[in-house]
């Protein structure tokens, strides 16, 4: 396993997590399996332990920015913590320790393809949202951040689901629950979707991390490089505009200080 190239995909993906709040299951963990060839739950667990160190660096930035909705982080967590914790105590008591492998790898399967569907979702509901403003027959969005009132019961649904799916593939922190979130709270715009997601996944993985460690799954020899990467990746990521805005050139002018356009 070449060292190098794990640092350099962690760092490529710690971008795309603090840019978007989405992809580090959805990313790291295939990433681990087809490209390194590491064992399916070994790359669960090594990624979820390295998100518990990579997430908070994003997060830190969207607290200092106050795009953090500190009401739906914590209907979140009052689901998504017990049930990651659970999740993984579960499938390692109810499946068969040689079924497990074939298991995780089988359920990240279906859980990429929700994801992804999610994902090709979320990306046409911003476009149109844009192009309706655009054509004028939408009012344009809103510039000051938008009140939402909480809805208790499904964002604690929401929450043990995506605890759920992270405890067993790594996948949903981002890529689902921030779905999730533009469903119920259209309102809220993309940077405190972004910022809520990042906070909330952060006691999220740190539980499925704590399951993951008590089972001995954890490779450190994968886990390190991918927090050596991930962390000064999800830095500069969060520092850019969000991606949803469909503005390309922003983000590029955030990583590289110049932007072609503007010459």
């Amino acid at each position: 396993m070449e060292v190098g190239l794990l640092v350099l995909a962690a760092l490529g993906i710690g971008v795309v997590v603090g840019l978007t709040g989405m992809g580090g299951g959805a990313l790291m963990t295939p990433t681990l399996v087809f490209f390194f060839g590491i064992p399916p739950v070994t790359a669960v667990s090594s990624d979820v332990v390295a998100s518990a160190a990579m997430k908070p660096a994003g997060s830190w930035v969207h607290i200092k920015n106050g795009t953090v909705n500190w009401q739906l982080v914590r209907l979140l967590v009052y689901g998504s913590v017990p049930a990651a914790f659970l999740g993984v105590v579960a499938a390692h008591y109810l499946i068969d320790p040689e079924a497990l492998q074939s298991f995780v790898k089988h359920a990240l399967g279906v859980v990429l393809v929700i994801a992804a569907g999610g994902l090709a979702v979320r990306a046409y509901l911003r476009l149109r949202e844009h192009a309706m403003v655009r054509d004028g027959r939408a009012p344009a969005l809103p510039t000051e951040r938008p009140q939402v009132v909480p809805r208790p019961v499904p964002t604690i649904i929401v929450g043990v689901i995506g605890g759920l799916m992270v405890g067993l593939t790594s996948v949903g922190s981002g890529s689902l629950i921030i779905i999730a979130l533009m469903a119920l709270y259209p309102a809220l715009k993309a940077n405190q979707l972004v910022g809520t997601d990042l906070v909330q996944a952060v006691p999220l993985v740190v539980a499925a991390a704590v399951a993951h460690l008590i089972f001995g799954d954890v490779d450190w020899s994968v886990t390190l490089p991918v927090i050596i990467g991930s962390i000064p990746g999800t830095y500069i990521g969060a520092h850019c505009p969000p991606a949803s805005r469909v503005d390309w050139c922003a983000a590029r002018s955030c990583l590289f200080s110049r932007c072609p356009a503007s010459r």
